[in-house]
């Protein structure tokens, strides 16, 4: 059987985190990935600034891969996001998943942005671009992302974010244990 996945993101980082974790979770590498355009009309911060707005980010996501692509098995929403404790600016992506009968939500680890790159994002820069400016890269969010500039390639993008749908896909795990 082919599983047909709506992944709400042109980006192939998010498409390639969500191949690996569903792949993991369904045991089958048969996997037919949809990247769905999102409008801007659904309201998503192009950078989420709080916790609350990223997951927000992701479920809106998630129910606009299920609109445009009905006859999917998964529909996924992955989105990036910082949060402000008042000292550091946290980097952190969550994830909604949906299915026909069911749905979940993950956040990945969080980590503290540098200084340099968490000023700029303040200021109304995405986290992308800043990355690029502090560190010298060109598309990082397509690419490695924050986490793997920041790890000098030890963790990229794609895999902080693959945990994290496999993480989302536990209720769909455990649907037949209620």
């Amino acid at each position: 059987m082919t599983w047909r996945i709506a992944v709400a993101s042109k980006n192939p980082v998010k498409i390639e985190a969500a191949r690996a974790g569903c792949g993991r979770v369904l045991g089958s590498e048969d996997l037919e990935m949809l990247a769905i355009e999102v409008p801007e009309s659904l309201g998503i911060a192009a950078q989420p600034m709080t916790d609350q707005e990223t997951r927000r980010g992701a479920r809106l996501r998630a129910e606009a891969a299920e609109k445009v692509q009905p006859e999917a098995h998964f529909w996924l929403g992955l989105e990036g996001g910082v949060d402000d404790d008042g000292e550091d600016l946290w980097a952190f992506a969550w994830i909604a998943a949906r299915w026909p009968e069911g749905s979940g939500e993950s956040r990945t680890a969080a980590f503290a942005l540098p200084q340099a790159v968490a000023a700029l994002v303040r200021q109304g820069v995405e986290l992308g671009e800043a990355d690029d400016r502090v560190f010298g890269s060109s598309n990082s969010k397509q690419k490695a992302g924050a986490v793997g500039l920041l790890t000098q390639g030890r963790l990229d993008r794609a895999a902080l974010y693959e945990d994290a749908v496999v993480l989302a896909l536990i209720p769909y795990l455990q649907r037949e244990k209620g």
